[in-house]
């Protein structure tokens, strides 16, 4: 995809790099949620890895990059996801890692990342806050500094997951999880290369709707807050360069409402035995959002992660203890 800084013999090279632990996850039609949707709906289950969301593809990436030149240290912000898949891609090479996270993340999120060894940093605000810390620490120390959807490492492998539905298609459309963008820039990216006819729809809450916003006006957009259950995708201020990567691959980007982010996970949960954290309810929303779009096509949603606050779980869904 000329203009985007993505390459695919990287991507493709990626392959041999990531641990298989995270490669070729789960593809499969969920005729259920097709009887509730409208549509035929294929799930890429990104969750059943040891760290139960896409980012181990891009930090293994990195951390690959760091220890083939001796360095063995890295420090990134994170509302939960990257710092755990960092934590254990630097557990297995050598790397000493330190995430800084909102106290305010889930607790679930905040407990794996300690348990797989990192250094936790909490700040008493949200990600925004997280990242300005981790730029300070990572200056003071003289480490690398992990920029989830900046460094395209993290674009690249998550750009992977789009090889393994080139291979499976074709589909219709591809609806994806948009927060900082490493997701949609790399999975759009293998698509609009090889499979140009797959529309690539972006996702993103109303409440938390800088990325799309920037993708629609065609310039970064900021917000001085963010109010969304969906905390892996509630960034403020989008990465220009992300942006205009963004800006070449996707063909929408899709604000939807809380209660159908809710309605989405409770379809999983009720129809695919799935429990799903709030970004990977995204494009189930989208789709109960406008069915008819999509009435009759084939849909892939990829299912981002699945490290969900139990508690917070059942409160959103209305379950009993």
């Amino acid at each position: 995809m000329p203009g985007t800084r993505l390459d695919l013999d990287r991507i493709r090279a990626a392959r041999r790099v990531i641990d298989p632990v995270f490669l070729d996850s789960p593809l499969y039609r969920c005729e259920p949620l097709e009887r509730e949707l409208g549509c035929r709906v294929s799930i890429k289950l990104e969750t059943a890895n040891p760290v139960r969301s896409f980012k181990g593809r891009g930090t293994e990436l990195v951390v690959t990059g760091l220890a083939g030149r001796g360095e063995r240290a890295a420090v990134c912000a994170s509302a939960g996801n990257l710092g755990q898949a960092l934590a254990r891609s630097g557990r297995g090479r050598g790397i000493d890692v330190t995430v800084v996270a909102s106290r305010f993340a889930p607790a679930a999120k905040l407990e794996r990342i300690r348990a797989l060894g990192a250094h936790l940093e909490l700040v008493d605000g949200d990600f925004e806050l997280a990242r300005e810390r981790a730029v300070a620490l990572a200056r003071e120390r003289g480490v690398r500094l992990v920029e989830d959807s900046l460094d395209v490492e993290t674009c690249e492998g998550a750009a992977t997951i789009g090889l393994e539905l080139v291979d499976a298609g074709p589909f219709d459309a591809v609806l994806i999880a948009l927060g900082g963008g490493a997701l949609a820039t790399g999975v759009g990216h293998v698509l609009k290369t090889l499979a140009p006819g797959t529309e690539v729809i972006a996702i993103q809450p109303a409440g938390a709707p800088a990325m799309a916003r920037s993708w629609r006006e065609r310039r970064v957009v900021t917000t001085e807050s963010a109010d969304t259950i969906a905390d892996g995708v509630a960034g403020r201020f989008p990465i220009p360069e992300v942006l205009d990567d963004l800006l070449l691959v996707a063909d929408d980007a899709v604000l939807v409402r809380e209660a159908s982010i809710v309605a989405g996970m409770r379809l999983f949960l009720e129809h695919a035995g799935l429990v799903v954290e709030p970004s990977a309810a995204l494009g189930l929303a989208a789709v109960l959002e406008d069915p008819a779009r999509f009435a009759g096509q084939h849909v892939v949603t990829i299912v981002c992660g699945s490290n969900v606050d139990l508690p917070a779980y059942h409160r959103w869904l209305g379950l009993g203890d």
